[in-house]
C-alpha cells in the first residue's frame, strides 16, 4: 500500500482558513499581507487552528497594538510545558520517542515521551523543594543533552524563569549575563567532552557560584570530565529519580499569557549583555505560526510519520530553543552533543551526516557556516550512510551563498532526492523567532530565503525611514508580534530596550540586519548593520570584548570589526593601541587570545589583530565600528564616515590604506 502524499504545513492552514473563516488568497503574498494587517484575525487563527486551551477565555487578541509593549491574549493562561507534554500519549502509541541523543564517546540515549514527562516531574518536585517558586530565576550552565531540556521543561512548568549559557563560555560571560538576573538556584554541569577532548568545568562552576551571590542552591550535572569533584545541594542523577505518587499526579501550572518563560542574551556594542525576557504566550504562538513556514510535523501522524528533527546548536544559540520547539509539534527531536568538525587533530565534517544517517533524521538544520565548512572539505554524502530519509535542510545564523546551496542540492540529487528542500530563515534572539524564511511550496532561489513570515510586517527601509523594493534597507518590522521581548531584565523605563530597537525609527523595529525584497517575494540578507559582531550565528557584543583585551597592561584601546557579509565567511580583524614601549609580538597576540577565550568564548578569537596608530572616534567619544566596517567591505571613505564629526580624522589613512590592501588581496 502506497503512501499518501505529503502535504505541506501551509496547505493545511490556508484549507482551514477557507473552511472555518471563508477566507481565500488568490496567492502567498495575499495571504502574507492578511496576516499582516489583520493582526487580530490573523493570531485568533493561530489559536483555533492549533487548538490552544486555556481555562478562562482571553478577553482581546490584541489590547494595545504598539511597540514595544504591545499586550496580547489577556485573560489567556498557557503553559509551555503542557503544550509539550500534551503529545505523551498519542506520541507513545505509536511508538516514537520524545528525544534522542547522542555524543562523541557514541553513546546514544533514547527519552520516550512518559519518561519525559516523569524527569519533567521529579525534576520540578526537587526544584520545589530547594525553595525554587514561581518567577524565581533558574541559570544553567548546561550542554545540548537531555538533562538541560528536562530541567528548562521542570522551570516552565512551575512558573519559574529559565536562563541557560553554554559551557564553551568562560566565567566573566556567564556572570555577566546571570548577575543581571539573580538566580535563586545554579544548575552546572562540572565538566564536558568536546572536540574530540575532555574538559574539566569544575572550576567554572565554583566561581560562577561565587560569582552569583543570589544563589541559594547548586545543582550539579557530573560526568567523568571533571578535575575535582565539587560539593553540591543535589545532583542531577537524584533530582531526575523521583518515581512516586507526587510525581504521578504532578501537572504544570497555568500561567497568565505573558508570563515570563526564559531570559535569553543579545549583546549590543555597548554595556552589558542585554538580558531579553520572553513570556510563554507570546513563544508559543510564534512558534505555531513559524511552524507554517517550518513545515515540521508531528511524528505519530500519519501526514508526517516518522518525523525527526535535528538542528545543531549549543546551548548558548536561540537555535537550541528551536530544537526544544519540535517537542510542542509532538515531534521527536535529535540531539547531538559535540563538535560537528571533529577536532582540530582530526578534522571530519562528516559526524552530523553520520549521527542524521544513523538515527533516520528527516529534518536537518545546522548553521549557514556547517555547509560552507563541508562544501570546502569536499564532503561526500554518499559516504555518511542512508540519509535517503531526509526531507528538508535548515539554514541560518549567517548569510547562506548560491554556491553553498547549489553544492548541497547537487548533494542531495546524486543521493535520490532532487528536490531537496532548503528552509533559509533568518530572525533572532531578540525576539526568538523569524522574519524571513522558507515556504514548502514556493520557487526556490539558491541564495535566497523565500518569503516574509506570516504574521512579520518587515520591510526593507531607506536612511530616509521609507520602504525600498529591490534596494539593500534596513531590515524593520512594523507591526508587533507576540514573541517580542515583554521587557528587558532590569531595565528602568525601558530605556535599553528602546534604545536597541526603536532609537532610528521610533515605534518600529529596526532589526540591525541588511535585507533586500525582491520583486517576487524572496529575501536576502547581507549581514549585521550595526557593529554587533555575528560569528557563525553567535552574536556577541564589542563591549565583552574590549572588556577583556583593554584588562591587558599593554593594551590602550582597541576595536574589533566582523566582516560577516552575503557569500564572504566571517572574517574577524581586532585593532590594538598598545602603550609606549610595547609591540605587537606573537606572545602579546597570545595573550590577547587567550584573554578573549577565558573572558568571553574560543569562538570570538579574531582571525588577525593589528597595532593600530590610534581607534578612530567620533566627537562624543564613540568607537566608530560600523564606518570602519562598511571600509573594510569597500565602501568609499566619504561615503562612510563624516570627518567634522570625528575627534581623530587624522588617523582614517591608516585604515583606508590597510583596507585597500586587504581588498587587494
Amino acid at each position: 500500500m502506497n503512501k499518501a502524499p505529503y502535504v505541506p504545513k501551509m496547505r493545511l492552514y490556508r484549507e482551514w482558513l477557507r473552511e472555518h473563516r471563508g477566507l481565500e488568497f488568490a496567492d502567498y503574498e495575499a495571504l502574507w499581507r492578511w496576516s499582516v494587517t489583520d493582526l487580530e484575525g490573523f493570531w485568533s487563527s493561530i489559536w483555533e487552528y492549533d487548538e490552544f486551551e486555556s481555562p478562562t477565555p482571553y478577553e482581546r487578541v490584541l489590547a494595545e497594538p504598539r511597540m514595544p509593549g504591545a499586550r496580547w491574549f489577556v485573560g489567556a493562561q498557557v503553559n509551555y510545558a503542557q503544550r509539550v507534554l500534551r503529545h505523551v500519549a498519542r506520541a507513545h502509541a505509536a511508538g516514537h520517542p520524545a528525544i534522542v541523543a547522542e555524543n562523541e564517546q557514541g553513546e546514544v540515549r533514547e527519552i520516550g515521551w512518559p519518561e519525559l514527562q516523569r524527569q519533567v516531574a521529579s525534576m520540578a518536585l526537587s526544584l520545589r523543594e530547594l525553595g525554587v517558586e514561581r518567577g524565581d530565576r533558574v541559570a544553567a550552565y548546561l550542554p545540548n543533552v537531555p538533562e538541560t531540556i528536562v530541567a528548562f521543561l521542570a522551570c516552565a512548568s512551575l512558573g519559574a524563569i529559565w536562563s541557560v549559557c553554554a559551557p564553551d563560555m568562560g566565567t566573566q560571560a556567564v556572570a555577566d549575563r546571570f548577575r543581571q538576573i539573580e538566580p535563586k538556584v545554579l544548575l552546572a554541569a562540572d565538566g564536558v567532552h568536546y572536540a574530540g577532548r575532555p574538559q574539566d568545568r569544575s572550576e567554572i562552576a565554583a566561581q560562577l557560584r561565587e560569582a552569583l551571590p543570589s544563589v541559594q542552591r547548586l545543582v550539579l550535572l557530573r560526568s567523568p570530565f571533571a578535575a575535582r569533584r565539587l560539593p553540591a545541594d543535589l545532583d542531577f542523577a537524584r533530582a531526575l529519580a523521583r518515581d512516586d505518587e507526587a510525581v504521578a499526579r504532578f501537572v504544570p501550572e497555568w500561567l497568565p499569557f505573558d508570563h515570563p518563560l526564559w531570559i535569553v542574551y543579545s549583546s549590543g556594542t555597548t554595556g552589558l549583555p542585554k538580558a531579553l525576557v520572553h513570556g510563554h504566550g507570546g513563544i508559543l504562538l510564534t512558534a505555531a505560526a513559524n511552524n507554517k513556514h517550518g513545515d515540521l510535523g508531528a511524528s505519530y501522524e500519519p501526514n508526517s510519520f516518522g518525523e525527526r528533527f535535528h538542528w545543531y546548536s549549543s546551548t548558548g544559540w536561540v537555535m537550541w530553543n528551536s530544537q526544544v520547539s519540535g517537542l510542542l509539534n509532538g515531534t521527536t527531536i535529535c540531539l547531538y552533543d559535540g563538535s560537528p568538525g571533529g577536532s582540530k587533530e582530526r578534522p571530519d565534517w562528516t559526524v552530523l551526516w553520520r549521527f542524521a544517517a544513523r538515527h533516520g533524521v528527516t529534518y536537518f538544520g545546522a548553521g549557514a557556516a556547517f555547509y560552507a565548512n563541508c562544501m570546502k572539505a569536499g564532503v561526500d554524502l554518499a559516504s555518511c550512510g542512508d540519509l535517503s530519509r531526509v526531507r528538508a535542510l535548515g539554514s541560518t545564523g549567517s548569510p547562506l551563498s548560491e554556491e553553498v546551496q547549489r553544492w548541497g542540492s547537487a548533494q542531495f540529487e546524486r543521493l535520490g532526492t532532487p528536490d531537496i528542500w532548503w528552509s533559509n530563515i533568518s530572525g533572532g534572539t531578540d525576539f526568538c523567532g523569524a522574519f524571513v524564511g522558507g515556504h514548502r511550496e514556493l520557487p526556490q532561489t539558491p541564495g535566497r530565503m523565500q518569503c516574509r513570515y506570516l504574521g512579520a510586517a518587515v520591510e526593507a527601509w531607506s536612511e530616509a525611514g521609507e520602504p525600498v523594493m529591490d534596494e539593500v534597507g534596513e531590515l524593520v518590522c512594523t507591526r508587533p508580534i507576540p514573541s517580542m521581548p515583554l521587557y528587558f531584565w532590569g531595565d528602568e523605563g525601558r530605556k535599553r530596550y528602546l534604545s536597541s530597537y526603536f532609537d532610528v525609527f521610533p515605534g518600529v523595529w529596526r532589526h540591525g540586519d541588511w535585507l533586500r525584497i525582491f520583486p517576487d517575494g524572496s529575501c536576502v540578507i547581507y549581514g549585521r548593520s550595526d557593529a554587533t559582531i555575528n560569528r557563525h550565528g553567535l552574536r556577541l557584543g564589542t563591549s565583552e570584548i574590549y572588556a577583556a583585551v583593554e584588562a591587558l597592561p599593554e593594551v590602550l584601546d582597541s576595536m574589533v570589526i566582523d566582516l560577516e557579509y552575503l557569500g564572504r565567511p566571517s572574517w574577524m580583524a581586532l585593532f590594538v593601541v598598545l602603550r609606549p614601549g610595547h609591540t605587537l609580538d606573537a606572545a602579546l597576540e597570545a595573550r590577547i587570545a587567550d584573554a578573549i577565550k577565558t573572558a568571553v568564548s574560543p569562538r570570538f578569537v579574531p582571525d588577525q589583530i593589528f597595532e593600530a596608530p590610534e581607534i578612530p572616534r567620533t566627537l562624543s567619544g564613540k568607537k566608530q565600528e560600523v564606518p570602519i566596517k562598511k571600509l573594510f567591505l569597500g565602501h568609499p571613505v566619504e561615503k562612510v564616515v563624516n570627518r567634522d564629526a570625528m575627534a581623530n580624522p587624522q588617523c582614517l589613512a591608516w585604515y583606508q590604506a590597510l583596507a585597500r590592501k586587504r581588498q587587494a588581496a
